[in-house]
């Protein structure tokens, strides 16, 4: 039986849309290798609300990055929208 599994964005967890995105876990520059599929707005509100120290201190460990309030209060927001959505990101207060 083979059936095609529906590739979601590692952040959100909502369907891949025709943008996607490869974000490093552990930033290249803290020595990262691997990549996850995410959503380029969701790419872009990990940059603007983690620098690469605490981006490499979380690494793989997506329910600690889901739990971040900022990045939490994002994901509560972005989860009806479609999957290719986008709008600008701004740096938390």
């Amino acid at each position: 039986m083979t059936g095609t599994t529906e590739e979601r964005c590692w952040l959100c967890a909502r369907p891949l849309g025709g943008r996607v995105q490869y974000h490093h876990p552990v930033p290249k520059s803290r020595g990262g290798r691997e990549t996850v599929p995410v959503h380029p707005i969701c790419h872009s509100i990990l940059h603007k609300t983690l620098d690469n120290k605490a981006l490499a201190r979380i690494g793989m460990d997506v329910d600690a990055l889901r739990a971040h309030p900022d990045i939490a209060r994002f994901l509560g927001w972005i989860a009806s929208k479609p999957p290719d959505f986008h709008a600008p990101t701004r740096r938390p207060k």
